[in-house]
């Protein structure tokens, strides 16, 4: 068996050493520089020969400056004599001013946005004049010398196929559905809640998972209409992401007014832009639970009811079973 080898991006580090020791192993050394004229220097301190590598990279905020630096890390890899160069992207926040983009803020892998904006062209006549990156960007990746692509909870899954390498989409239903039942006392009599129509699927999931009743929030251009009844009942919000936070806000005030008791959101992926922590620490939400696939220290820090749960051991779990030639299909759950 080949051996294994983990490297961190400056982008969160943490993940990268919970991931490690799951996997009881250490990081590779690597230096990572900045140029006076802030160019990215990359040095891989320990061999990596013959090794299949595994970079850990979630980009967040600083999207271009963390996308070059981890297309340098895979290219400096494949120099080194890698075997495979495995990327780990958790999730990206792409930042491209554009009114469909604005429109669609889905911040996942590397310029997703653009990614999702990419799939709408045909609908929108006046995107004539914009960039086509989705499609660049995955080229990068694999010219670089990526050779599989592993996400969490990617928003659209025709973003895949923006790729010419393996994409490993995993999902957080049972990261989810455990993160309820340790920290919600009495979740069996409480009802999971959609914020709109497009996290439906993902909510009726975890409500068929739990054993628990489902309801769901109908968005039209007038008014917002609760399908389900919520009344005297503590109400657990379901989404892949919470950057403006708009939509579990919105949501969390039509419970309230509908007579729900508490009110939770489970998020997978906490990028909280703007003025969203403001928005939720005034809303009727008690508590937001949220992955660490970003940093969540300093979010934690500014809003007390952000509280966070761990992904890294699904992320350990995923390395070790491609490493070892073992089906990764469970990791897929959608049952």
């Amino acid at each position: 068996m080949k051996a294994l080898s983990i490297i961190s991006g400056s982008s969160h580090p943490q993940l990268a050493d919970k991931i490690c020791s799951k996997l009881g192993t250490e990081k590779c050394k690597v230096v990572l520089n900045k140029f006076c004229n802030s160019e990215t220097n990359i040095e891989i301190c320990d061999s990596v020969r013959d090794m299949d590598v595994y970079i850990i990279q979630t980009s967040s905020n600083l999207v271009n400056k963390n996308f070059m630096e981890l297309a340098i890390l895979i290219h400096a890899c494949k120099m080194a004599s890698a075997q495979k160069v495995q990327k780990i992207n958790v999730v990206t926040q792409g930042h491209i001013d554009d009114p469909w983009n604005r429109l669609n803020g889905v911040p996942l892998s590397e310029y997703q946005k653009e990614m999702l904006a990419n799939l709408q062209y045909s609908k929108e006549s006046y995107k004539l004049w914009a960039s086509r990156s989705g499609k660049l960007v995955a080229n990068i990746l694999s010219v670089a010398g990526a050779d599989h692509l592993i996400t969490l909870d990617l928003h659209e899954p025709q973003f895949q196929g923006f790729f010419d390498i393996p994409v490993d989409n995993l999902h957080s239903h049972n990261l989810v559905c455990l993160c309820i039942k340790e920290n919600i006392e009495n979740y069996g009599e409480s009802v999971i809640v959609s914020p709109d129509a497009g996290g439906t699927k993902r909510a009726s999931i975890i409500s068929a998972k739990l054993g628990i009743e489902f309801a769901m929030i109908h968005r039209e251009k007038k008014a917002n209409i609760l399908i389900g009844d919520v009344a005297q009942r503590e109400c657990i919000l379901i989404d892949d992401l919470a950057d403006s936070s708009n939509t579990i806000v919105m949501a969390s005030y039509l419970l309230k007014e509908k007579g729900a008791s508490k009110i939770y959101a489970v998020i997978t992926h906490g990028i909280f832009s703007g003025d969203a922590l403001q928005k939720i620490a005034a809303s009727p939400l008690d508590v937001v639970y949220v992955s660490d696939s970003i940093p969540q220290d300093v979010h934690m820090q500014q809003c007390p009811k952000i509280k966070r749960f761990e992904v890294a051991q699904l992320f350990a779990e995923a390395i070790r079973r491609n490493h070892n030639g073992e089906s990764v299909s469970m990791l897929f759950d959608d049952q």
